[in-house]
């Protein structure tokens, strides 16, 4: 059996919020505009705008940088994926890169929903007497609205999204600030989350107990140097072997 901790920091998107599989989406959309990417197939070009989706968001100046202006982002990443296959579909316009990427951003957000038994999950582990924070990056604006639409405030002791604060993962101040608001010491503090550097590299680095949340169920990447103190593939798994 293993003891419960005495607070959990957690991560919301794709922690707590799921948006779906991005490549399933680009597909779906990439389909309804068959003929604007002809002859480049829709899923060559889905595949073409996941790499691109996947470049951006893993070079962290500009993942900084999107995340405050996410849909403008999305936008541009659209329009880089477009410029690569523009000789092959001249179709692909900066134009319709904008309205594609618009799309794209609305489709996203509105798929959201809590991952299957997260609630519950979190509501046990309050009442069974453990601290916990939310510790989110974004603009106070979109997660507020999320936190609203699911009514997830609630559960937590202490809500810190990176604007409202100054500060945001994988910055070591904004664990650091999480566990003080908690009064509760790192070595006693798990944290879950998806981002392999966000939620496990660098609160191990503090010597937070890290779970990496692998809802994709996509396993480590290759050649990973990262190594989660634990792995889980649903939320609920968080609750198996307590005590």
């Amino acid at each position: 059996m293993t003891a419960l901790p005495r607070a959990i920091l957690f991560d919301l998107d794709d922690t707590l919020l799921s948006f779906g599989r991005r490549s399933l989406l680009l597909l779906e959309l990439a389909e309804q505009f068959a003929a604007r990417f002809a002859p480049v197939t829709p899923s060559e070009a889905a595949a073409a705008l996941e790499a691109a989706f996947v470049a951006s968001w893993a070079d962290p100046v500009r993942h900084k940088a999107g995340r405050f202006r996410l849909a403008q982002f999305r936008q541009e990443i659209v329009e880089d994926a477009f410029a690569r296959l523009r000789a092959q579909a001249p179709a692909l316009t900066p134009a319709f890169a904008q309205d594609f990427g618009a799309r794209f951003h609305l489709y996203r957000e509105e798929e959201a929903l809590c991952f299957p038994g997260a609630v519950a999950t979190v509501e046990t582990l309050k009442a069974r007497g453990v601290r916990l924070a939310l510790v989110t990056n974004g603009t106070s604006e979109a997660q507020r609205a999320k936190l609203a639409r699911f009514d997830l405030a609630r559960l937590f002791e202490h809500v810190q999204i990176e604007e409202e604060a100054g500060f945001g993962k994988p910055e070591p101040q904004a664990y650091q600030h999480a566990l003080t608001a908690l009064g509760v010491e790192a070595r006693e503090t798990w944290m879950v989350g998806d981002h392999l550097e966000w939620e496990v590299a660098a609160p191990q680095r503090l010597g937070i107990y890290a779970i990496w949340h692998d809802h994709l169920q996509a396993g480590l990447p290759p050649g990973s140097a990262i190594r989660p103190d634990r792995i889980i593939r649903t939320i609920p798994e968080l609750l198996d072997g307590l005590d």
